[in-house]
C-alpha cells in the first residue's frame, strides 16, 4: 500500500516560481513511477510530468522548458519545480503512483496511488 502527500502550492504572480513536493509511504518507493497531474475548475485531470524509477522525465507540451520533475527515492519524495508560471497554470495539482507501470504514462487508468491535491494560483 502506497500513501501519498502533496505540498508546496500557494499563491504566486505570473512568472513566479513554485515546488511542489511529494511524500510517499510504504515499501520500496524506488519501484514507484511517478507523476503529476493538474486539474482546473471544470475540466478534467491531465497529466502535467512524469518521473521514471531512475529520475527520466516526461512532460506534457505546455510545460516543456518551465517545469522539472525529479526523486529523491533516499527521501522517499519526488518534486515538481515550476518556474515562470502561467494564470494558465492553475489548478489543484495531484501526485501519482504505480508499481506496475505498463508504459502509458500521460494515462491516468495507469496509477493505482493518488494524493489529495495541492492547490497552485497563478495570477496575472
Amino acid at each position: 500500500q502506497v500513501q501519498l502527500v502533496e505540498s508546496g502550492g500557494g499563491l504566486v504572480q505570473a512568472g513566479g516560481s513554485l515546488r511542489l513536493s511529494c511524500a510517499a509511504s510504504g515499501r520500496t518507493f524506488s519501484s514507484n513511477f511517478m507523476a503529476w497531474f493538474r486539474q482546473a475548475p471544470g475540466k478534467e485531470r491531465e497529466f502535467v510530468a512524469a518521473i521514471s524509477w531512475t529520475g527520466s522525465t516526461f512532460y506534457t507540451d505546455s510545460v516543456k522548458g518551465r517545469f522539472t520533475g525529479s526523486r529523491d527515492n533516499a527521501k522517499n519524495t519526488v518534486y515538481l519545480q515550476m518556474n515562470s508560471l502561467k494564470p494558465e497554470d492553475t489548478a489543484v495539482y495531484y501526485c501519482a503512483a504505480t508499481r506496475s507501470y505498463t508504459g502509458s504514462y500521460r494515462l491516468k487508468s495507469e496509477y493505482d496511488y493518488w494524493g489529495q491535491g495541492t492547490q497552485v494560483t497563478v495570477s496575472s
